[in-house]
Formats: structure tokens, sequence, C-alpha cells
């Protein structure tokens, strides 16, 4: 049976701000072949990297799926998937990332660690991914409680395969990036990068 980590975090319990790590290059797909079927132009500016702040977790509850914004075909670890974002929402402090991934092939879906934080303890989650917002030059990570080797992201785990026709749905929260971003990149690592997803 699949788990899935599926907490609703009121901005209230953010601990602290991102802060500044670094420089990263231009983002780029990886994971294969794709396609991407957004409307929006890509963005090619670098970004700042950011650590995400450590909000405590209150309650749990399911996260819905919303309408398709963006979509893309993938081909990773010999798979042919459909990748849909169904949402990207500020909530106060906080902003909620939610997508499925859909086996459209013949075979299994190998997952392994491609979207997880290894190095964290996290690898069979989403902790790996991230926003990327090249208009105000930042990178923002999933969000998590704790520190490593005990440390728990706020986003889903999943099941290492996924079987043909399986449909999987994934979140993760970040903290909010600022008003004047209305559209940010999405980078899902073995999945590729969606530009220009629209925040509501």
């Amino acid at each position: 049976m699949r788990r899935a980590i599926t907490p609703v975090v009121a901005a209230s319990v953010m601990a602290a701000v991102l802060t500044g790590c670094g420089m990263l290059p231009g983002q780029q797909g990886s994971g294969g072949e794709e396609k991407q079927t957004t409307a929006a132009t890509g963005a090619t500016a670098s970004a700042q990297a950011t650590e995400p702040a450590m909000p405590a977790q209150s309650e749990s509850a399911p996260t819905e799926q919303g309408s398709v914004i963006a979509s893309k075909e993938v081909k990773a670890g010999g798979a042919e998937l459909t990748v849909q974002i169904t949402g990207l929402k500020r909530q106060g402090r906080l902003s909620t990332l939610t997508w499925t991934v859909t086996n459209k092939g013949d075979s299994q879906w190998q997952m392994g660690s491609d979207m997880g934080d290894t190095p964290g303890g996290l690898g069979l989650t989403v902790a790996g991914i991230s926003l990327v917002d090249p208009v105000n030059g930042k990178r923002y990570t999933v969000a998590r409680t704790g520190k490593y080797p005990h440390a728990t992201c706020l986003c889903s785990d999943y099941d290492v395969f996924t079987e043909p026709d399986e449909v999987l749905p994934l979140h993760a929260t970040f903290a909010a990036p600022p008003p004047d971003a209305t559209k940010i990149n999405v980078d899902l690592k073995v999945l590729g990068v969606f530009t220009d997803v629209p925040i509501s």
C-alpha cells in the first residue's frame, strides 16, 4: 500500500525565513526526452540558492489535486510517463505544489530515490525537488522538520515501483515566494524542469 506524508501547515508555525547559500547554474531539463506542453516560455536566468525554513508540523489532511496547469511527456528509467502539475498555491508564508505522474508505458517505472534527498536521509520522498525564482534569484527547497538522521519532509513519499497505467499523486510544501512572483520554475529532477508555472 502506498504511503504519503500529507501535512497541512499554518503560516504561524514558520520559525524562520529563507537564507542565501550560493549561486546556481542556468536551469535545464533532466531525465531523458521531454516535451513540455505549457504555454509559457522558459526562463534562463541563474538563481540564488536558498534553504527553507523548518516549520513545525501541525495536523495532517489529504492534499487535493486540482486542475492541470502544466503537462509534460517524459521518458525516465525506460518508462514513458505523463507528468501533470495540478497546483502551486500560496498558503500564508508557505506554498504547496501538487502534481501527478502517470505510467503510460508497458513496464514498471523504478523511481528509486530520483526525486529524493538521499544525503539528508530522505531518499524515498520528493524532498530533492525545488522551486526556482529567476526574477528574485532564489531557489526554494522542500520544507522539513528535524535534522538528519531524524528529518521529516513536508512532502510525499512513495513506493519504489510505479506500475503501468498507475497514477501517482504527489505533493511538497515550500516557503512561499514573494507576492511579486506570479510564475516560477519547478525542478522535478529526473522528471525535468517546468518553466513559468503560475502561482495562485
